[in-house]
């Protein structure tokens, strides 16, 4: 079973008794080989192509790989790297190059996921004036997430609008689920209007840094590496893989998938989902306020042994590199 499946993730091509003979060097002949490959699809862990004699994982072979198969290792010299990467770099980069990382390593296409907004209320907004036409505003979430933004104005701002219009806002939408703030805000307009004199520019500028706020964080990195796997030499798989990349909401639901497995590592715990014709590796990390999910998707027959071991090291690396620097 070990040597049909590894087989398959080189070449994409059925597996024989053949072949596994010749390139695994098994004691057994053919016919004995044949026998036991029948057993293993009866068991449903193998499948039949209609266009060869051999035999192809199914996603219980895949399950029952990853759960009882499974070795976790790197190359030092891949663990470096990793490491590379990061080099004298800031930690509000790190997410980002994250997904450029494992994209790099792994030639499959990698997602981020920031944390959910949805989840999270409105602690504080503050705000910060540069000059007359310009101002950075700071929004920090009950669960301390925060988010910078910076204002540009046509006109010239006065620093008192600035303070009455920030008093304002943390008045009336402390407390208040991220989602709901871009709704919230057209309840107090009126409000702004009569306290603030260049009322409408701050609150169009606001507005537009709500509704940023309130849209999930996603990243991804090497969708185009998809382009060379045979299984999505199909056009419309194609689409229908990068519309799911801008669907957020696809991904953050993976977790309550009924057929997630759970993948235990020296390193921490991560998470295994078939979807359609792929498969979604991912493992959580936490940055002190920022916590989301690195993922790798690709087609079933990837490379688990590798892929979950750069997922590994690499979210583990990050997270101690960042109690480093704090």
């Amino acid at each position: 079973m070990k040597a049909i499946v590894e087989e398959f993730i080189k070449t994409a091509e059925p597996v024989g008794s053949k072949t596994l003979v010749e390139r695994y060097g098994l004691k057994y002949s053919s016919a004995t080989i044949r026998n036991e490959m029948n057993y293993l699809e009866q068991q449903g862990l193998l499948e039949k192509t209609h266009t060869s004699s051999g035999r192809v994982p199914s996603t219980e072979g895949y399950r029952y790989y990853v759960e009882h198969m499974l070795s976790h290792s790197l190359e030092e010299e891949e663990k470096h790297q990793i490491q590379s990467y990061y080099q004298n770099m800031s930690l509000d980069d790190v997410i980002q190059t994250s997904c450029e990382v494992l994209s790099n390593m792994t030639n499959l296409t990698s997602l981020v996921l920031g944390p959910d907004a949805n989840k999270q209320t409105l602690a504080h907004i503050k705000l910060f004036p540069l000059d007359d036409t310009s101002a950075v505003a700071v929004f920090i979430t009950d669960q301390g997430h925060t988010e910078n933004k910076t204002f540009h104005f046509e006109d010239k701002v006065s620093v008192e609008d600035i303070q009455n219009c920030t008093t304002i806002l943390n008045d009336r939408l402390s407390g208040t689920p991220i989602n709901e703030i871009v709704e919230k805000m057209n309840e107090i307009k009126p409000i702004l209007a009569h306290a603030v004199k260049r009322h409408e520019a701050l609150f169009n500028a606001f507005m537009q840094a709500f509704i940023k706020f309130a849209s999930d964080n996603v990243y991804y990195s090497g969708a185009s590496n998809m382009l060379y796997q045979p299984e999505f030499a199909d056009l419309e798989k194609m689409k229908e893989l990068m519309k799911m990349l801008e669907d957020s909401s696809t991904w953050r639901q993976l977790e309550n998938s009924g057929n997630a497995v759970k993948i235990t590592a020296a390193e921490g715990d991560g998470e295994l989902v078939w979807l359609n014709d792929m498969a979604v590796v991912s493992r959580h990390f936490n940055l002190g306020n920022e916590e989301g999910r690195l993922m790798v998707v690709g087609p079933s027959r990837m490379n688990y042994n590798r892929i979950v071991s750069i997922l590994d090291f690499t979210t583990s690396y990050i997270e101690n590199q960042f109690k480093r620097k704090k």
